[in-house]
């Protein structure tokens, strides 16, 4: 499994860019993290790509986890952040109606 690497060096915006790219293209997204910082900053991107994709009609939300990783021989706890879609239903669908019902 791929793993978007977040530091704390990086951008939340362009994390976002990236999750909601993924998320258009219909690929699973999941976010590693290494510190305090990097948790913080994908957080971030995570609430910034949920800004951007529920115009769309669809929403996020997301799951933490901790594993065991090896960084430069060194075990090192990481956070990873699993992203999962939800399709929002739109206003017809969620009265039964059909579209062209609604006003």
């Amino acid at each position: 499994m791929d793993f978007l690497k977040v530091s704390s060096k990086s951008s939340p915006a362009s994390v976002a860019g990236a999750i909601a790219g993924m998320v258009k293209d219909g690929v699973p997204v999941n976010m590693q993290c290494v510190g305090a910082g990097a948790v913080n900053q994908a957080i971030k991107a995570t609430a910034i790509a949920r800004g951007f994709l529920i115009p769309t009609g669809v929403d996020i939300s997301c799951a933490p986890t901790f594993s065991d990783i090896e960084i430069a021989g060194q075990s090192r706890t990481a956070i990873r952040i699993a992203i999962y879609v939800h399709k929002i239903p739109s206003a017809a669908n969620q009265l039964g109606r059909d579209a062209s019902e609604v006003r």
